[in-house]
């Protein structure tokens, strides 16, 4: 049976194919890629008041990320998860990955969920981290997301169950 696929570019916590799957079963990692013209910001307000990442355009910026192929089928689980139209809206961008110029979509936080002052959970900053060695993105770019502060949840019960996920 023919399956239509979507190609979707993560950039946060669902770059950890654990935690994608968890969503979106039939998703299928590509390989990594590169958002040129964007840059990678831990401000989109969560429903948990944490916060999550989100990318910006910024001339010079570039997000590392990882290419998936998910189900036509099973995008709606997708965008309820991140919540496309309250929190997240969707974008259409054009990546540069192995197979060279890629298109795709990606989720973009709406100017009425960005909050500066936020940082994110530990654990979901642990999510990226691992996503990004996962799919051997760049060892600067890892870095840079190590050097993230971070805080611990205050909900133990929500950490454990996120740090499962992790396999930690």
């Amino acid at each position: 049976m023919f399956m239509t696929v979507l190609t979707y570019f993560a950039y946060g916590s669902n770059m950890l194919s654990n935690r994608l799957r968890g969503r979106v079963p039939s998703a299928r990692p590509i390989g990594p890629a590169e958002l040129h013209g964007w840059s990678l910001r831990f401000h989109k307000r969560g429903a948990d008041g944490s916060a999550k990442c989100n990318v910006v355009l910024e001339p010079g910026g570039l997000v590392n990320g990882v290419l998936f192929e998910i189900a036509h089928a099973e995008k709606r689980r997708l965008d309820l998860a991140e919540g496309l139209g309250s929190g997240y809206e969707q974008a259409t961008v054009s990546v540069t990955s192995l197979l060279g110029a890629v298109e795709g979509f990606l989720y973009v936080a709406s100017a009425s969920h960005i909050d500066e002052g936020l940082a994110p959970f530990d654990w979901y900053k642990d999510f990226v981290i691992y996503g990004a060695l996962e799919h051997r993105l760049a060892i600067d770019y890892i870095g840079r997301l190590r050097a993230i502060e971070a805080l611990s949840d205050p909900d133990v019960g929500r950490a454990i169950e996120n740090r499962r996920i992790l396999g930690v």
